[in-house]
């Protein structure tokens, strides 16, 4: 795709663009900002790392019109200005790609990507220009992907890219990237931090958070850490490396745990045999072809491998999401291959999904509400509910997973990305499940509220005897707390490993380099 270059003012190379002078931001008692001061540098990458909650998302809104400071200012090429809404801070040159997607599911990827700047011609919307620069755009994200597809038809990765592809469309010159790779591939991901170098050759402006630490540190010029609202650190590139994020993110070096001990585990709870999953978009093709696995009561069991491996599909089939061809999937040895998802999370076998906010969560429920939906039938009394039996649900769920939040009644939109994913899981815990599976459970959260996520599944198999089954692509989350790592490749197992094994020994059997 030929671009235009973005307009720079004339402003050299590591010169700030825009700056935040002693921000704020206020809700009622909550602060969520502390006059924190920010500067964005010419074409380089200004990397801000911090916890859920620590403000990063807050001072991201204010610098793309989303928000408006309770008191600072905010400087752009040396002049104090006022931001009303995102479309002025685009008029700017700012674009943001917030980190829960924003788009259309009912509408096309060309469609998604000039809503509300469509390119008009004579007859009204040149709709054949749009596709040609849709076309151009994923082209240079390296995905095939026609222009008139729904986006609900796409996987998470692909609707990410769809979300990349329409900020890139605005030609910015202040780009803001707000975990842009939490449903990347690593090919993906490799391809993305290309066109992050081909934008600052341009002399474009980013600024990137994410929870993927080494991921980030490949790419960043500048780092800058919040923790409660305050700017705590700031260094170039030359003088940080992880233990120095860390260290500046929590106050200290942690590990995501171990495998849990003292306790026998049982027999095996959750048995796959000689599993099928067809692929629905490639007729013929096998996303899992012949998996068997047993999870046994008591036991953590980690998958991993690659986007595509068929970890999610394998996970979905077990809880009727996805319709097996072949194999059966037993709990307790009962076979529930023919139940519906309600009968086999009323038989004690759930998932959690990967998308929270799409599969997860109702966003216009409160806490409460969420955490008790997937239990409606222990407090429901004919045509009535019982409030009472509801809100011990509720009150225990946010006990036993420490959710924070102010109360059941609280918005859960009001919540960090961590708590929300902790509402999830103990919406599934509520149900009083035999077998808990779980897909990326860390996807989107800080290493702080990943640590919290890890040792409540830990706890969970040790003093719950509960099976705990999870998928990851992230190698080090597998060196946790799981007894067994299991890697699959192509719809197939490729290896299996005990607690003892080496990042180098799961990364080979995946298929991919252990320097990658």
């Amino acid at each position: 795709m030929t671009r235009q270059d973005p307009i720079t003012s004339g402003t050299p190379a590591g010169t700030a663009v825009i700056s935040a002078r002693n921000v704020s931001k206020s809700y009622g008692n909550v602060h969520a900002l502390k006059g924190v001061n920010f500067d964005v540098h010419r074409g380089e990458v200004t990397t801000l790392f911090g916890e859920n909650g620590a403000g990063k998302s807050t001072l991201m809104k204010i610098l793309s019109g989303v928000i408006q400071p309770t008191s600072g200012e905010i400087v752009l090429d040396g002049e104090a200005v006022r931001f009303d809404t995102s479309t002025d801070a685009r008029d700017r040159g700012i674009s943001i790609i917030h980190q829960e997607l924003s788009l259309a599911p009912n509408m096309n990827v060309r469609d998604n990507i000039f809503m509300g700047r469509e390119i008009m011609g004579p007859a009204g919307v040149d709709f054949a220009e749009e596709a040609r620069q849709t076309r151009a755009l994923m082209a240079e994200l390296e995905e095939e992907i026609d222009p008139l597809t729904p986006v609900e038809e796409l996987r998470l990765g692909q609707q990410q890219l769809v979300e990349i592809a329409r900020a890139l469309s605005v030609d910015s010159r202040i780009l803001i990237m707000d975990e842009p790779t939490s449903a990347l591939s690593a090919s993906e991901v490799e391809v993305l931090f290309k066109v992050i170098h081909d934008l600052k050759a341009r002399g474009v402006s980013i600024v990137y958070i994410s929870h993927h630490l080494e991921e980030a540190l490949q790419i960043t010029d500048h780092a800058v850490v919040l923790r409660d609202g305050n700017m705590t650190a700031k260094a170039p590139r030359a003088e940080i490396d992880l233990e120095w994020i860390v260290r500046n993110m929590v106050g200290d070096n942690f590990d995501l745990g171990s495998p849990p001990t003292g306790h026998e585990m049982g027999d095996a709870a959750l048995s796959i045999r000689d599993l099928v999953v067809p692929d629905q978009s490639r007729p013929g093709r096998n996303v899992v072809d012949g998996v068997s696995l047993d999870v046994r009561a008591g036991e953590v069991v980690c998958i991993y491998g690659l986007m595509g491996a068929g970890r999610t599909e394998m996970l979905e089939c077990a809880a009727g999401r996805l319709h097996n061809t072949g194999g059966e999937i037993r709990l307790l040895g009962e076979d529930v291959s023919g139940l519906s998802i309600a009968q086999r999370i009323e038989s004690g076998l759930v998932l959690v999904p990967e998308d929270r906010q799409r599969d997860g969560l109702v966003q216009t429920m409160s806490v409460g509400q969420n955490m008790s939906l997937a239990s409606i039938r222990d407090f429901v009394r004919g045509i009535f509910t019982s409030r009472k039996a509801e809100r011990e649900i509720v009150e225990r769920g946010i006990r036993e997973v420490t959710v924070k939040t102010s109360g059941g009644g609280a918005a859960i939109g009001s919540l960090s990305g961590g708590n929300q994913q902790k509402v999830v899981i103990g919406k599934m815990m509520a149900t009083g499940p035999t077998v808990v599976m779980l897909d990326e459970p860390s996807r989107g959260i800080d290493i702080g509220a990943k640590a919290e996520v890890f040792r409540l599944l830990a706890e969970t198999a040790r003093d719950k005897g509960l099976a705990v089954l999870f998928s990851t692509s992230e190698v080090n989350e597998c060196l946790s707390i799981a007894h067994r790592v299991i890697v699959m490749r192509r719809g197939k197992i490729s290896a299996e490993f005990g607690s003892d094994v080496s990042k180098e020994e799961i990364m080979a059997a995946s298929g991919e380099s252990a320097d990658a």
